[in-house]
């Protein structure tokens, strides 16, 4: 025997209906309206907001944040997967910004100012591949959101460094990359620099790099996305002040970190 009980259901009058039905829209539309109000008020507070290196202060404190946790756990030890060579996949040519279609290779040189008590210096690609040589394979990470394993060879930015910047005088915390027509440039701490994967890269592939891939030396800096992997490298700055970064200016996050 089934001894639930029902309670009768309350039916409203037509009319009380009617008057609840409005209450609740108009309540529903009050809560609505403040809420994107205030969405609205905060897009405006954050996008009239004083920029700092092309972006308003706030999401800028939020990218150098981000930065902040990643050069926290970057590490020399803390290598990015190495593939083998049945891996190696197609890399698309993304991007062309200081690459100019009627560059002369063969009258590439690399201008680098390492101090200012010290000249600077005008450096051939054999000056680049007189300094132990790397090889790796590894992966290729776009800030798009694609990837590709692919393979390297060249110099170790550490060995050029010791090799290149005058002895005896302290390193600085910065490094200034650009194209040969400055189109193109990237910042980078030195402790992502003097990371073991990070090399001036001449071949790709197993060949020579071709131009739309950066010939004839271009950055490979695995623990980063590929905005900080400079094409066509023209110039190198040691620096005491954080450089400019083209993407940076554009809204990204200055480290750019994996």
């Amino acid at each position: 025997m089934n001894n639930t009980r029902r309670h009768p259901e309350i039916v409203l009058p037509e009319a009380d209906l009617q008057r609840e039905i409005r209450a609740r829209t108009r309540r529903d539309f009050l809560i609505g309206g403040l809420a994107a109000a205030a969405g609205f008020g905060a897009y405006e507070w954050i996008t009239n907001a004083r920029q700092v290196d092309g972006v308003p202060w706030p999401q800028r404190r939020i990218l150098d944040f981000n930065g902040r946790l990643a050069r926290g756990y970057l590490r020399d030890s803390h290598l990015m997967p190495t593939y083998t060579a049945d891996r190696v996949q197609y890399l698309k040519p993304n991007g062309n910004d200081g690459l100019d279609a009627d560059f002369d290779v063969s009258q590439w040189r690399l201008h680098v100012a390492a101090a200012e008590s010290a000249p600077d210096l005008e450096l051939r690609l054999s000056d680049i591949k007189a300094l132990p040589r790397v090889e790796m394979i590894t992966r290729f990470c776009c800030i798009e959101g694609w990837s590709v394993i692919t393979s390297w060879a060249g110099a170790r930015f550490s060995d050029f460094t010791e090799k290149y910047f005058p002895p005896g005088q302290s390193l600085p915390p910065y490094v200034y990359m650009a194209t040969p027509d400055e189109g193109y440039y990237v910042g980078l701490d030195m402790k992502s620099a003097f990371h073991p994967q990070t090399l001036l890269a001449y071949e790709h592939n197993g060949k020579p790099l071709e131009p739309e891939h950066g010939a004839p030396l271009r950055l490979v800096i695995p623990v980063k996305y590929g905005i900080k992997n400079i094409k066509r490298i023209g110039t190198i700055q040691y620096t005491t002040k954080r450089p400019a970064d083209y993407w940076a200016e554009e809204g990204y996050d200055w480290f750019a970190g994996l």
